[in-house]
């Protein structure tokens, strides 16, 4: 049986490792997995890298290789939102998200717009908030620090998620990323997860790019009740918000 070749956004690592695991536990198809900024995984495929599933972090992304003929068609997938990650300080001890973000003296950390989905999503946050704050959505935008996520980012050491270890490291003193990895930041003491109301928030739509018809299988079994409960249980929100 063909080795079948997923690239996937990094945000989804915690939920397809077992995922896959468990397809192939099932099906005996053997799967090689590769994570990275979706921008740039997209990148690579239009380049002519072969893949047979792609997991972007948003739909643009597949969009884009199916009107370049590169999928064969796109299917969302999954949902997300986008949280703080802050230094846990008397500073910032019961500060809500709003006065967080508009505090000049913290540094913001964030993603890197077009390369990673998730910087896109913060940049439609600040635009989201920005009638609410004395600076601009551009002020904002200046403003945070561009960590990960990019062509040129260093890399971050196996294991840790970004706003932990870029706080920590004294990079950052919020950072805005994917809310589902709130579960793996809230029971460090040096660290505070506060939401961003919904009417604020932005809606992560995570889509899949089917490259070759022998990837159609995998992706009904991500769209499955068995498929979804792994991306469910590691944080992510349902296609359908009840």
């Amino acid at each position: 049986m063909t080795c079948l070749t997923v690239l996937a956004a990094g945000s989804l690592r915690t939920a397809l490792t077992p995922l896959l695991a468990e397809y192939t536990h099932l099906t005996g198809q053997r799967l090689r997995a590769e994570y990275g900024p979706a921008g740039l995984l997209r990148q690579r495929i239009e380049a002519g890298e072969p893949c047979d599933l792609f997991a972007s972090a948003n739909t643009a992304h597949p969009q884009r290789l199916l009107a370049a003929s590169r999928v064969l068609r796109v299917q969302p997938f999954i949902a997300n939102r986008l949280c703080l990650t802050v230094r846990s300080t008397p500073a910032t001890l019961g500060a809500d998200w709003l006065s967080l973000l508009s505090n000049p003296d913290l540094i913001i950390g964030m993603s890197t717009p077009v390369s990673d989905p998730s910087g896109d999503y913060t940049w439609q946050l600040f635009d989201n908030i920005a009638p609410l704050l004395p600076p601009s959505a551009v002020t904002l935008k200046l403003r945070a620090r561009q960590l990960v996520g990019g062509a040129d980012s260093p890399p971050l050491p196996v294991g840790v998620t970004a706003a932990g270890w870029l706080i920590q490291q004294g990079k950052a003193d919020i950072f805005i990323g994917y809310a589902h990895y709130a579960r793996l930041l809230q029971n460090d003491p040096a660290l505070r997860v506060v939401e961003i109301p919904a009417q604020f928030n932005v809606l992560a739509l995570y889509a899949l790019g089917i490259g070759t018809p022998a990837a159609e299988p995998l992706a009904a079994f991500i769209l499955s009740p068995a498929g979804q409960r792994f991306l469910l249980e590691a944080g992510f929100m349902p296609l359908v918000q009840e």
